[in-house]
């Protein structure tokens, strides 16, 4: 086995990897709070931690110990976390990515003249794996579009693209329901060529033209700041425009395993 990071191979690096462990479930945050009067404490539910991975790696003999030194250098140089989180990738589970850095020091044991074993252990802030290759819907007419998640394991926190036209008054606007949740843009501006994004995980909108470029904040274009996930299997999505046009809207599933 071996793995990717900041797509660079674990291969090219002379590395042999093996994941020791893979956690069925990430640390937990607990929330509970001593009643006085009550055996035990009241529960309030748990939510996910931070994940760690770790995995033991050897570096195969080389024919002179400042061989295995350099090695481990380039070594440093790929997995340095002053970088910040980078893109890791299993071989053993290539269709999904984490965002991880080095959580610990790394010790090379020298082991015969010129080999070395060593163990990382990497830490993910947001504990969950994401598509590779991810799930994108694209509907281009409003009415009630039901659209199939099949990747991943839990709900996913998506973004979705909307293209159309709105002139800005209050009585004008485009509604976007999933699965009832609605996301209701009114008294807004939004011209052909512009697009509105609403991202979810990170709770905010923008408008932005055909190259990307963020023209202007569009969290006061929403009437309420709902973010509506996406659940595995079907969803209901239902859009209506009053006193404006709908073209499209695009939506990036964010598929994600937990």
């Amino acid at each position: 086995m071996g793995f990717i990071y900041n797509d660079i191979s674990s291969k090219d690096m002379d590395v042999k990897a093996r994941l020791t462990s893979w956690q069925v479930s990430g640390m937990l945050r607990n929330y509970s709070a001593s009643i006085p009067g009550k055996y035990g404490v009241a529960d309030f539910g748990a939510d996910m931690d931070a994940r760690e991975i770790s995995v033991s790696c050897s570096i195969f003999p080389k024919l002179r110990f400042s061989d295995l030194v350099e090695t481990l250098d380039r070594i440093a140089l790929w997995l340095s976390p002053v970088d910040g989180l980078k893109q890791l990738i299993f071989d053993d589970v290539p269709d999904r990515y984490f965002m991880a850095r080095l959580k610990d020091k790394v010790d090379c044991e020298r082991v015969i003249r010129a080999a070395g074993i060593f163990d990382l252990s990497f830490y993910c802030p947001d504990p969950f794996a994401y598509a590779l290759e991810d799930e994108v819907f694209t509907i281009t007419k409003a009415g009630e579009t039901l659209v199939t998640r099949s990747l991943g394991n839990i709900a996913s926190r998506p973004v979705y693209f909307l293209k159309g036209s709105l002139a800005k008054a209050p009585e004008n606007y485009i509604s976007i329901s999933v699965n009832g949740v609605e996301m209701k843009i009114i008294n807004a501006e939004l011209s052909l060529g512009e697009i509105l994004v609403i991202d979810t995980e990170k709770m905010t909108a923008y408008v932005e033209d055909g190259s990307g470029l963020v023209l202007r904040n569009a969290l006061p274009y929403l009437k309420e700041l709902n973010f509506p996930e996406l659940r595995i299997g079907e969803n209901s999505v239902l859009i209506q425009a009053v006193n404006g046009t709908f073209s499209e809207l695009k939506i990036n599933a964010r598929s994600r395993w937990r």
